[in-house]
């Protein structure tokens, strides 16, 4: 089995706010994105974040060529419980997950 992080250019996590964190999957060419958009199932990402499947936001943007999930974060950005400022490590824990499962 392959590693999404494998797979594509990068995947990339960072702050939409002080309450939301976005994780973008940039997969580089349009055969890639395909593959990509159908093969990750958005109720095993929200799992994954430990988020309830109708708060995950999903975005396909094809003319990009990347898919993008949206949660809100744990805590506030900046809080006093808050352990990635930026929300870079986000990423790290999709760009492990196993593909074709």
């Amino acid at each position: 089995m392959s590693r999404l992080g494998d797979l594509v250019v990068k995947v990339r996590s960072k702050n939409a706010g002080p309450f939301w964190v976005t994780v973008d999957i940039f997969c580089g060419d349009p055969v890639r994105f395909a593959e990509v958009a159908a093969g990750i199932d958005t109720a095993r990402v929200a799992a994954l974040y430990r988020q309830a499947e109708a708060a995950l936001r999903r975005f396909d943007i094809p003319a990009l060529s990347v898919v993008k999930f949206s949660f809100p974060r744990p805590v506030v950005q900046g809080s006093r419980e808050d352990r990635d400022m930026h929300g870079a490590a986000w990423a790290v824990l999709l760009a492990e997950m196993e593909m074709g499962r």
